[in-house]
C-alpha cells in the first residue's frame, strides 16, 4: 500500500479527473497516466440532483460504473498516477457527486482505486 512519503497511488477515471483541466484545478498539476480497462463492470448514468452541480458541470448526469452481469463487458479509462494527498483532494472533488472510494483490479492486472455512485440507504447493489 502507498505510504505518505510519496509513493504512487494508482488511481482509475472513467470520466472528468481524465481531463487535464480537471486535473490542474483539483491537483494542480497534469498528472502521469496511461490507459487501461475495468473488467466486470459497464456505464450507467446518475442523475445530478444539486442544481448548482448541473450548472457547474453543465451535464444532467453523472457516469457510474457499475458491476455487469456480463464478463467481458468493460469500461474504458485512465489510471492517474498520484500521491496520498492527491488521493484526499480527489475524495473531496468526488463528494458533492454523492461517490465512493472502492478498490479494482484492473484489466492490466494493477488494483487501482475507482470512485462510484453511492447507492440510496437500503438500496442493493
Amino acid at each position: 500500500m502507498m505510504s505518505k512519503t510519496g509513493s504512487i497511488i494508482l488511481l482509475f477515471s472513467y470520466g472528468t479527473l481524465q481531463k487535464t483541466s480537471v486535473q490542474v484545478a483539483t491537483f494542480g498539476r497534469a498528472l502521469k497516466r496511461r490507459a487501461d480497462a475495468l473488467p466486470g463492470y459497464r456505464i450507467a448514468e446518475v442523475a445530478i440532483i444539486d442544481p448548482a452541480i448541473r450548472v457547474a458541470s453543465g451535464l444532467s448526469h453523472n457516469a457510474n460504473a457499475v458491476p455487469s452481469p456480463d464478463p467481458t463487458d468493460l469500461v474504458n479509462g485512465t489510471v492517474l498516477e498520484i500521491t496520498e494527498q492527491e488521493l484526499h483532494a480527489a475524495d473531496k472533488y468526488e463528494a458533492p457527486a454523492d461517490y465512493q472510494r472502492i478498490r479494482v483490479t484492473l484489466q492490466s492486472g494493477n488494483q487501482a482505486w475507482i470512485y462510484v455512485h453511492k447507492p440510496p440507504v437500503g438500496a442493493s447493489r
